[in-house]
């Protein structure tokens, strides 16, 4: 009996150990950086809110649960903070370890924070490592037991603003993909995104930290997303509180692109909550993953 639990504790954390692991994004060289120093820390906020700041190695934690869906269904996770931070707890981790509770497989990519010290080009570093996400994902479905015809991403924040680039700029491959397999993502969740630059919408902290607060109309246009939707852009989900400082007008121009191509969505939209609750909206009892964990199964 004196030897039961340490044995048991052992056990747990082998279960643990198995159902998550942190992997480097890339296996080689991380394209479209410079030589420099690793200065990532991490911090804690008020709640528990675990941020991290100055990410120039970025990775991927693998979520498997232990009964997937019928579907094999997966999801691929970019957490918010402005292009500034990751915040990896409420708007990653938590959210991954919720789906593979569920039966879909989750990924939670750190991805770069965009800075001139670290990348030779400041403004694609997220969005290569979102393709290189979705990349390793898919190249890896069988092993993972996934179905790669039905991977999806969702995005927080400024991570919804990644999400919906990715979405509706993967033809573009900024990363090398000698086999040329698909980097669209299957179906698209967008949780109190940033989606516009646009100067009536738009957030410009995250617009000017991603391409600079001198960017060009041209610029800005190339990452106001919703004028980026067209016939293949995937299904999608969003979030949004109409208190957001985010405007909520980010999911609503977003909305309207979608219905122009007659592309399937579904919302879930708050009187209150404000931004960057994660799942839960302190406001209400109305919980939107509850809707969004069906919504995957049904894709």
């Amino acid at each position: 009996m004196k030897n039961f639990i340490p044995l048991l504790l052992i056990f747990l954390l082998a279960q643990t150990t198995m159902a998550q692991r942190t992997v480097p994004l890339y296996s080689e060289s991380i394209p479209n950086s410079k030589p420099s120093k690793d200065e990532e820390f991490t911090d804690t906020l008020k709640g528990g809110i675990l941020i991290v700041h100055k990410i120039s190695r970025p990775t991927l934690t693998i979520y498997l649960p232990e009964h997937p869906a019928p579907g094999k269904q997966a999801m691929i996770i970019f957490p918010g903070g402005g292009y500034f931070i990751n915040a990896t707890s409420h708007e990653g981790h938590d959210v991954a370890k919720e789906l593979a509770k569920n039966g879909i497989a989750a990924f939670v990519v750190k991805y770069r924070i965009p800075d001139t010290v670290t990348m030779m080009n400041k403004e694609i570093g997220p969005l290569q490592d979102a393709q290189q996400a979705i990349l390793t994902v898919r190249s890896n479905a069988k092993k993972w037991n996934i179905n790669p015809l039905k991977i999806g991403v969702m995005g927080f924040s400024a991570g919804g603003h990644l999400a919906s680039t990715l979405a509706t700029h993967y033809q573009k491959s900024l990363i090398p993909n000698p086999e040329k397999i698909s980097l669209r993502p299957d179906f698209l969740g967008l949780i109190y995104p940033v989606i516009s630059f646009k100067d009536s919408v738009g957030h410009m902290g995250s617009r000017g930290q991603l391409i600079g607060p001198d960017a060009t109309a041209e610029k800005i246009d190339e990452y106001s997303n919703e004028l980026h939707v067209d016939k293949d852009t995937p299904p999608s989900f969003l979030v949004h509180a109409k208190d957001d400082p985010i405007k909520i007008e980010n999911s609503l121009v977003f909305i309207e692109a979608l219905k122009k191509f007659k592309i399937p969505y579904e919302t879930v939209f708050f009187e209150k909550g404000g931004h960057g609750y994660g799942m839960i909206n302190p406001t209400t009892e109305v919980k939107w993953m509850d809707q969004f964990i069906p919504w995957i199964k049904n894709h």
